[in-house]
């Protein structure tokens, strides 16, 4: 440094070897100084200008060749830092930089950053937990934040305004907290069920006789099934509307019997004629005039059978129908299938639940 004879880079050269090996000295295009310490970086110069340049740093040239923001810079580099307005800072900045002040500005940026989107995300949640009818209170979300095994609501809110958690994954969380609630209420309503089937199930016959005891037992026909008088049926005990009829190719009548034999009962039609029951017929043929005329004829005339809807549809000369009746009993409504069949054009008749 005391050499009078150097000229400008040899002074230089000897300035770098006079510096303590700890720490390192930056300069910025205009020539002014900066300390930082030694393994520092790109990042860690932008951060020491001002914490907005930080913040909008997206790279740097060192000695005027660019540089990632990774970059280790070395005593008496030239630096000149590249920002963008659309730049915010990064959780994975953390690993790059090295000076106290620069984690300390990133840490606080993510923080702010990490409340505007959980904001965000809480009013997304609040307007889905509405759509599915939750009320939007502490208890709730805490519970689908260890649903979703999420550490703290603030998580969750971040993870809905990312998309991470959407409306069919709150439904899956609906979905599990009414099995929770059913698996209470089969434990509680034991003897509810109990008694239900005593009163079903009498010293003479554990069958029940559909239609009779109309005033003794509560029963329904399952809408998932829509069985008719004549079907092969079998009746389910449920907690709070009585016994639900379901036909044996129910659908769900394995999962049932299965799950829950215990509370299946034997059921049987009683003989009765005053009573209709709806279901539905599916109609093809071809299509041709008069064609809808014959089928309501049979129906309505020949069979005194009330329709309570009918849909119709022709495509390149072929009818396809579907019509909605109410019939007494299986052997009335297989009777009108096949007098249907007999009608000039149909080609099938099938019965599909209401």
């Amino acid at each position: 440094l005391n050499n009078p004879e150097a000229n400008a880079l040899d002074f230089l050269d000897d300035f770098k070897m006079n510096l303590f090996s700890d720490e390192i000295f930056i300069f910025t295009p205009k020539g002014a100084l900066l300390q930082l310490p030694l393994g520092a970086t790109a990042l860690d110069f932008a951060f020491e200008i001002h914490t907005d340049v930080g913040a909008k740093c997206i790279g740097a040239k060192v000695n005027h060749k660019l540089v990632p923001l990774s970059y280790k810079l070395q005593n008496g580099d030239q630096v000149e830092i590249i920002t963008s307005s659309k730049q915010t800072p990064k959780e994975d900045w953390l690993n790059t930089v090295v000076t106290a002040k620069a984690k300390s500005k990133i840490k606080s940026s993510l923080k702010e950053e990490k409340r505007k989107v959980a904001e965000m995300g809480k009013e997304a949640l609040e307007r889905k937990l509405k759509s599915l009818k939750i009320t939007y209170n502490t208890d709730n979300i805490n519970k689908i934040s260890y649903f979703f095994k999420l550490p703290s609501t603030q998580e969750l809110f971040i993870a809905v305004a990312q998309g991470k958690v959407e409306l069919k994954d709150l439904k899956d969380y609906l979905a599990s907290e009414k099995e929770i609630e059913n698996r209470g209420i089969e434990k509680n309503d034991d003897q509810k069920i109990d008694a239900i089937l005593n009163k079903v199930k009498g010293k003479e016959s554990d069958t029940l006789l559909i239609g009779e005891d109309l005033q003794k037992i509560d029963y329904t026909l399952a809408a998932c099934c829509n069985p008719i008088p004549g079907d092969d049926v079998f009746g389910f005990v449920t907690v709070n509307e009585g016994i639900k009829i379901h036909r044996t190719s129910c659908p769900n009548a394995a999962q049932l019997m299965a799950n829950y034999g215990y509370r299946v009962v034997k059921a049987k039609w009683n003989k009765q004629q005053e009573l209709t029951f709806l279901t539905g017929l599916h109609i093809i043929g071809i299509d041709d005039v008069g064609l809808i005329n014959n089928i309501t004829k049979v129906i309505s005339n020949d069979f005194k059978v009330n329709m309570r809807s009918i849909t119709v549809d022709t495509d390149n000369g072929i009818f396809d129908g579907s019509i909605m009746i109410f019939v007494n009993d299986k052997e009335h409504l297989d009777h009108l299938i096949e007098n249907l069949l007999l009608v000039k054009g149909v080609t099938a008749v099938t019965r599909f639940d209401a």
